[in-house]
């Protein structure tokens, strides 16, 4: 059912992954001082929403308990890649040339991955507890 609290959790990562990084920036740049937003690079942006749409697959697909969990664990996953791939911007940099202050929407990733993984302990939790009944039956 879609008024569970693992709906919820889900729709928090999908808003952490989907809307937020419009509002966040990711750095600023040294020179111009301008907020350089996750649009400058087509691997991000390819990233940011391939996520959020597995997690919105994921918050329909509430009849299927198995495939929500899958989902999540691949959304985990290439949540996992975006972070990797800012941290690697920032620690690939020699000092302060590009990346002066890092901004808030580095750890959006981050964010979804908590969510995430409470989204999958709840669906394990609801999964344990269709077996049981099944077994008294």
């Amino acid at each position: 059912m879609i008024q569970r609290i693992q709906t919820l959790y889900m729709a928090i990562s999908c808003i952490a992954t989907a809307a937020l990084p419009f509002v966040f920036s990711l750095w600023k740049e040294i020179g111009s001082e301008t907020p350089v937003f996750f649009t400058i690079s087509i691997p991000y942006m390819l990233l940011f929403g391939f996520i959020s749409l597995i997690t919105l697959i994921s918050i329909f697909s509430f009849k299927k308990r198995q495939t929500q969990f899958v989902l999540n664990r691949l959304s985990i996953i290439f949540n996992f890649i975006l972070l990797g791939f800012f941290v690697y911007r920032t620690l690939s940099l020699s000092g302060e040339t590009e990346v002066s202050e890092k901004g808030i929407g580095m750890i959006l990733p981050a964010i979804s991955i908590v969510f995430l993984v409470l989204a999958n302990r709840a669906i394990k939790k609801d999964e344990d507890l269709v077996k049981s009944v099944d077994r008294l039956r």
